[in-house]
């Protein structure tokens, strides 16, 4: 029931205008097939791109997880953990970093118009910090990243260094 609940929140909560995602990932109880465990531990993640969604977001994970307990007499403790911050690029540099793969790539094979995206990235700690860029290398025709089904491709790792070597040569130049 509690994870039902949490999978609505975004549904009946957010503005259909701005986006957030709750994915309950993980679920953990017991030990045996025949014994009903006393504990469980729900596991997930929860994203937006505005921080109004965020506290939305955070205050109605606390009021379903302890609410829905209490509803089946039992008790909940709701850890909300606040981690990765939105992945957000800042404009010179993303422009920059643009304009170096269009350079090793050809600019038709160089997408700039992106729409925003909900993974959670360390790197998004260092945008908080410095200015800078996060840039997608093509993989070709296969799942994303964290799926099961992902394959890294051997092929984009030339393309890869290349781009970065021009960066680097570009931006400090000897």
């Amino acid at each position: 029931h509690t994870i039902v609940a949490l999978q609505s929140i975004v549904a009946r909560t957010i503005d259909p205008l701005k986006s957030g995602i709750i994915s309950m990932c993980m679920f953990h109880a017991g030990n045996a097939g025949n014994v009903i465990p006393a504990t469980a531990e729900l596991t997930g993640t929860a994203r937006s791109l505005d921080p109004d969604v965020r506290d939305q977001l955070e205050q109605r994970f606390v009021e379903i997880c302890e609410g829905t307990a209490r509803m089946f007499g039992a008790s909940a403790t709701a850890t909300y953990k606040r981690d990765y911050p939105i992945t957000s690029n800042h404009p010179r540099q993303t422009e920059f970093a643009a304009s170096i793969a269009s350079q090793v790539v050809g600019a038709a094979n160089v997408e700039t118009d992106l729409a925003p995206v909900m993974g959670g990235e360390d790197f998004s700690f260092m945008l908080e910090a410095r200015p800078g860029a996060f840039i997608f290398v093509g993989n070709g025709d296969t799942a994303n990243v964290h799926h099961p089904a992902y394959n890294f491709n051997d092929d984009a790792i030339p393309v890869g260094v290349s781009y970065w070597a021009r960066l680097v040569e570009t931006a400090m130049p000897a």
